[in-house]
């Protein structure tokens, strides 16, 4: 079994299962380690509900990497990391993997919101609000919040869209004590995290993570990828505030996003990418993380 986009031959994973194969990562198990998981990130990249061809050099070992950058500056916060060293995983895969704990997840993605972009724009637009919370009149795409907002979602059943929610509606799943405690959470986590980007001169203008509940002992956990370019939006700061074309450049994949809407109609198949766009894509990943490590 080969997976596209940079994953490895089953074969080169020996005493390990195959669990779960999602769109730019897979899960396995082994009786080897019970109670724990190996999450492997590909280097293949989606948009638009799409896996695209061919995927970002380099791209899994990046995020990973920034993931476990972070998980160490967040000192204090319960993670999913089983191990802080790689010694124990699969050579093959060593530099693109984390092995974690076995979490009970909870089916709330915990957005973040500094600044207004995004689908955040876009609602905001219709509603002066977002997800429920009211913002100021007057606001433009980009512009920073008056404070941090809670935004969640839904996370969706596999094939099926994640849908925006209020705080009201994750006390209806989750239960009022958990839904509180994801959204101070997410928030404290936030604002360290917005500092210590904004030291290096980059702004975390919104972000998603992930908690479970550790089986053994029900504490909330921050697990999956944290503040990576897939689950963030950053800016570069300077660039932010000399304003003008580039204020709102991210350091992730809007670049093949941009692409796509020019010359891809969201049907059918989507287009190759042209090797320029993944160079640039794979560029803007590495910056980031040069920019945030000084590595």
């Amino acid at each position: 079994m080969r997976f596209n986009g940079g994953m490895t031959d089953a074969a080169a994973l020996p005493g390990w299962t195959l669990l779960y194969s999602g769109k730019v990562r897979e899960l396995y198990t082994s009786p080897d380690h019970p109670g724990e998981v190996l999450m492997v990130a590909s280097d293949r990249v989606s948009a638009f509900d799409h896996v695209l061809e061919p995927g970002i050099p380099g791209k899994g070992e990046l995020l990973t990497t920034l993931s476990r950058w972070w998980f160490e500056q967040l000192y204090g916060v319960p993670n999913h990391l089983a191990r802080a060293s790689t010694g124990d995983l699969p050579e093959a895969v060593a530099q693109r993997a984390m092995l974690a704990k076995t979490l009970d997840m909870y089916p709330v993605e915990c957005v973040v919101r500094g600044y207004l972009s995004g689908s955040g724009w876009l609602e905001y637009q219709q509603s002066q609000s977002v997800c429920g919370v009211a913002l100021p009149a007057g606001l433009n795409d980009g512009d920073r919040l008056p404070e941090p907002i809670y935004t969640p979602a839904w996370k969706a059943p596999m094939g099926e869209h994640d849908e925006n929610i209020t705080f009201e509606r994750t006390v209806e799943l989750v239960g009022a004590e958990v839904a509180s405690a994801l959204r101070d959470a997410s928030l404290d986590i936030f604002t360290r995290a917005s500092a210590i980007a904004e030291g290096r001169g980059i702004i975390l203008a919104d972000t998603k993570f992930e908690f479970g509940a550790d089986p053994g002992t029900g504490e909330l956990t921050l697990g999956d990828e944290v503040l990576t370019s897939d689950s963030s939006r950053f800016w570069d700061a300077e660039l932010y505030e000399a304003g003008g074309p580039r204020r709102l450049e991210s350091f992730d994949k809007q670049i093949v996003r941009n692409w796509l809407k020019t010359n891809w109609d969201q049907t059918g198949t989507p287009p190759t990418l042209p090797a320029e766009i993944v160079a640039q894509t794979a560029a803007r990943y590495r910056e980031l993380i040069e920019r945030l490590t000084g590595k």
